[in-house]
């Protein structure tokens, strides 16, 4: 069985993606991020490349991650606070750490494509 199917399928992913940006749009350290952003429509991607993410049934399509966030200029440190921010929603969630575990491995990988060090960049 798929994480997805673990979790309860696209309504469990709906209600971690709308409790996960309301965490993340209340840090004020990552809202600077999202200024300019349609919401809503960012929550549909996510729904999309999450689900995929975690064996869904429906491919995502959206662009490459290191594309889609490129003109953010992400920094590291804020994307380990999304990540805490996801763990936090997943264990509020009633997801088990090990399934948690799972899901933080499978979206590890991309903080290089996300919020590549700049210093590495400049380098």
């Amino acid at each position: 069985m798929s994480i997805f199917d673990q979790i309860g399928g696209a309504p469990a992913v709906t209600a971690a993606v709308d409790d996960f940006y309301r965490r993340v749009l209340a840090d004020p350290e990552l809202t600077p991020y999202f200024e300019n952003v349609d919401v809503k429509r960012l929550k549909g991607h996510q729904r999309s490349f999450i689900a995929a993410a975690i064996g869904g049934p429906e491919p995502y399509l959206g662009r490459p991650m290191r594309e889609a966030h490129a003109r953010f200029d992400i920094q590291p440190a804020h994307f380990d606070r999304v990540v805490d921010h996801l763990v936090a929603t997943l264990s509020g969630l009633g997801v088990p750490g090990q399934t948690i575990e799972a899901i933080g491995a499978t979206l590890a990988p991309l903080k290089g494509e996300i919020a590549p060090d700049s210093s590495v960049r400049a380098g």
